[in-house]
C-alpha cells in the first residue's frame, strides 16, 4: 500500500523483544507489557434514554456520538451535542468525566465498530450517556498517547476477537480490563504524542480539503442538473412566467401541466411464491436492488402481494419523498406496497423527471404538499403529488437533456471517486502512522517538527 511505503522512510528502533503476543509480534526492547486494568479504572454512563435527552443542560456523551459524530475527541466547546437536566448533577458523579477520559460506546451493529471511542478534551461538566463505559487514566499526565494506542488496528483487533454477538456486538468491562497493552517510557510517549499530532493533523487537513471537493462537486451537480431541467439548455430560448412560484421562468415553448398529467397511480399486486427482484428507493441513489445495498433485505422478506414495478416507472416513498426518497427505476421487480408505482401516460423521459423529482428545490414543494401531524411523519400521497405543476418540454427536447446530465452525472462521479480514494487512502496512511509509532515499528525518539520551508 502506498501508506506503507511511506512509513518505511522512518527509522526502527536498534533492539526488539518478542512481546509473547501472537498478534502482536515485537516491540522495542525497552518498553513493557500490561493490562488495561492496571492503568484505568471503569466505570458506566448514565442510565437513560433519548427521552431524557434536551438541547439545554448538562451536555451528555451517547453511544451515537462516538460511533458517528466527531470520532477521536469531543469537545462540548465546539461540537453540538445534546444536554441532560442539571438534577443529574446531584446523583449521579460516577458518570461525570473528566477532561482526558475515553469513552467507549458499549454496543456496536458492525465488529469493526466494536472499540470505538471517542476522548473527551475539555474541562467542565460533561456527562457520559447511555450505552457507554467510561475508562479513566490513572495517569493523566500523557492521556492524549491513550487515545492514539486504544485507536491503532492492533489494539481494536484483540477487541474484535473478544467481543459477544451476531446483529448486535457488545462490549464490556471486563472485555476492556483483559485487553493488552504496550508501553514505552513517558518521555518516548512525549515524543510519540507530538509526532503524531503533527502527522495526524496534516494528513486530516488533507482528508477535509477532500471533502470539501465533493461537497463542491455536489453542488455544481445540483445547480446544472437544476437548471437543465427548468430552463432548458438553450441560453438563448425565449422565456415565459410558468405561473408556478417555485419554477419561475421556462421556456417559451415548454409546457406547465400537473403531475397526474404525466403518470398514473399503479397497484398491481405480485403474485404468490414469486422470484421478482426486491427493490427499493433510497435518498442517497434512488431505487436499486435492496440485495444490493442491504445484504439480508432480499432474503428475509416475503413479497407476495408487494407492488410490480416494471423498468421506467418512478417509484414514490410517500414517507420520504421530501428527502429525496423517490426514483426511476432500472429494473423489474417488486417493491412495498408503503411505496407508490408511478407509471407515464404520455409520450415523456420518465428519467427527465427521476433528475426534476430528487432536487432539492422540488423536495421542498413535496414538503409543503405532504400531509401529517409532524414533520417525520409527512407523507406525501398521489391525490397531492398529482396536483403538483410540472415543466414539460417536448419529449426530444427531454432526451437530449437527460443523455446531457448523465454524461454530466459520469464525469462528476469520476471526479468524486477520485476524491473519495484519496480520503481512502489517506485514512490507510493515517492508521498506519499511528499503528507503526504505537507499537514501536519506528523510531520517533528523535523525531523534530519540519519548519514551514521544510513542510
Amino acid at each position: 500500500m502506498a501508506g506503507t511505503n511511506k512509513v518505511q522512510r522512518y527509522h526502527a528502533y536498534p533492539e526488539y523483544k518478542d512481546s509473547g503476543v501472537e498478534w502482536l509480534g515485537e516491540i522495542p526492547s525497552g518498553w513493557t507489557l500490561s493490562k488495561l486494568r492496571y492503568k484505568f479504572t471503569f466505570g458506566k454512563g448514565l442510565t437513560i434514554t433519548k427521552e431524557n435527552l434536551q438541547d439545554e443542560g448538562v451536555p451528555c456523551i451517547s453511544y451515537g456520538e462516538v460511533h458517528s459524530k466527531y470520532g477521536f475527541e469531543i469537545d462540548p466547546n465546539i461540537h453540538l451535542l445534546k444536554c441532560v437536566n442539571e438534577q443529574y448533577l446531584k446523583n449521579n458523579q460516577s458518570s461525570l468525566l473528566l477532561k482526558g477520559d475515553i469513552i467507549f460506546a458499549d454496543t456496536s451493529e458492525d465488529i469493526d465498530g466494536s472499540g470505538n471511542f471517542t476522548q473527551l478534551i475539555s474541562d467542565g461538566a460533561v456527562f457520559a450517556g447511555y450505552h457507554t463505559i467510561i475508562a479513566r487514566p490513572q495517569n493523566r499526565k500523557n492521556s492524549r498517547f491513550w487515545a492514539y494506542l486504544l485507536d491503532c488496528k492492533e489494539f481494536r483487533t484483540q477487541i474484535r476477537y473478544a467481543v459477544k454477538g451476531v446483529k448486535v456486538f457488545s462490549i464490556t468491562q471486563a472485555i476492556l480490563r483483559n485487553l493488552s497493552i504496550w508501553l514505552p517510557s513517558k518521555l518516548e510517549q512525549e515524543h510519540i504524542i507530538s509526532f503524531l499530532d503533527h502527522e495526524t493533523t496534516k494528513i486530516d487537513t488533507l482528508i477535509e480539503k477532500q471533502q470539501h471537493l465533493i461537497e463542491l462537486l455536489k453542488e455544481k451537480r445540483q445547480a446544472v442538473i437544476s437548471h437543465a431541467v427548468t430552463k432548458g439548455l438553450n441560453p438563448n430560448v425565449p422565456m415565459k412566467d410558468s405561473g408556478v412560484e417555485w419554477l419561475g421562468e421556462v421556456p417559451e415553448h415548454w409546457k406547465v401541466l400537473p403531475t397526474k398529467r404525466l403518470f398514473r397511480l399503479v397497484t398491481e399486486p405480485s403474485e404468490t411464491n414469486n422470484n421478482h427482484e426486491l427493490l427499493s428507493v433510497y435518498t442517497a441513489v434512488g431505487v436499486a436492488p435492496r440485495k444490493d445495498l442491504e445484504p439480508k433485505g432480499n432474503k428475509a422478506s416475503s413479497t407476495d402481494g408487494y407492488w410490480i414495478v416494471k423498468r421506467g416507472d418512478i417509484i414514490v416513498n410517500k414517507l420520504l419523498a421530501w428527502m429525496g426518497a423517490v426514483g426511476y427505476s432500472n429494473y423489474d421487480g417488486v417493491t412495498s406496497p408503503a411505496y407508490d408505482i408511478l407509471r407515464k401516460i404520455n409520450d415523456i423521459n420518465p428519467k427527465f423527471y427521476h433528475y426534476l423529482f430528487r432536487l432539492d428545490f422540488t423536495q421542498q414543494e413535496f414538503k409543503r404538499w405532504s400531509r401529517g401531524i409532524m414533520e417525520m411523519r409527512l407523507r406525501l400521497y398521489f391525490e397531492e403529488l398529482g396536483r403538483i405543476m410540472m415543466p414539460i418540454p417536448p419529449k426530444s427536447e427531454q432526451d437530449i437533456i437527460v443523455e446531457k446530465i448523465e454524461k454530466l452525472e459520469n464525469q462528476y462521479s469520476q471526479l468524486e471517486n477520485i476524491a473519495t480514494r484519496q480520503i481512502e487512502l489517506l485514512q490507510e496512511r493515517r492508521t498506519a502512522l499511528i499503528s507503526a509509532a504505537v507499537t514501536g515499528k519506528i523510531d520517533v525518539r528523535h523525531w523534530v517538527a519540519p519548519t514551514d520551508s521544510e513542510s
